[in-house]
């Protein structure tokens, strides 16, 4: 077995299977959120293994919501009236770097991602029984960094959610998005 199939069946799982979660999976009860990681080249298999996990959360009644942060970035290029298209016409035009910085900065002040993502957690969210799952991070890079994301989602997530991510440990709490930038260490979240 894996070590990503073995954290995420042995590490995780039975903490989301717990009556409430939400004591471990973060010491912060205003960011009952967690990270699991995985290498970014283990993305298809780690999108089959959560969606068996999210099978056996909702055979034991939990409700699991999945939000894809591929799909929160083509809500915010859609609400700017930005096609992919368009998008890459105009990096043709300005450049990769001016590219990154102008997507950066829809999804942190024009449509702030955090926002998009609290748009879709559940309505009338228990923290007993709801479980979230924040998944295709990847589609980020290199725009913006999940370190932000959840800076940004303390107090706007109210039920145990884990954010997979595709990166590298590096130390106790330091996170390398992608296994490509530098590494962030102001993680807080607990990290499988």
């Amino acid at each position: 077995m894996s070590d990503w199939k073995r954290r995420l069946t042995q590490d995780l799982e039975p903490v989301l299977m717990a009556d409430d979660p939400r004591p471990q999976i973060s010491a912060y009860h205003d960011m009952p959120y967690a990270i699991f990681r995985y290498l970014p080249e283990h993305e298809f298999a780690v999108r089959q293994e959560v969606a068996l996990l999210r099978t056996r959360l909702e055979q034991a009644g939990k409700r699991v919501t999945v939000i894809s942060l591929a799909r929160c970035l083509q809500e915010a290029f859609a609400r700017e009236g930005l096609s992919m298209k368009r998008i890459m016409q105009a990096e043709k035009r300005t450049g990769t770097d001016r590219m990154v910085a102008t997507v950066h900065g829809i999804l942190s002040h024009r449509q702030p991602l955090d926002d998009l993502v609290a748009e879709h957690m559940p309505a009338e969210a228990d923290p007993r029984r709801d479980v979230v799952f924040i998944t295709r991070a990847g589609a980020l890079f290199p725009f913006y960094r999940t370190s932000s994301l959840l800076e940004q989602l303390k107090g706007k997530v109210h039920v145990p959610s884990v954010l997979f991510y595709p990166g590298e440990l590096d130390g106790a709490a330091g996170l390398r998005f992608m296994g490509v930038l530098d590494a962030e260490h102001n993680y807080r979240p607990k990290i499988f």
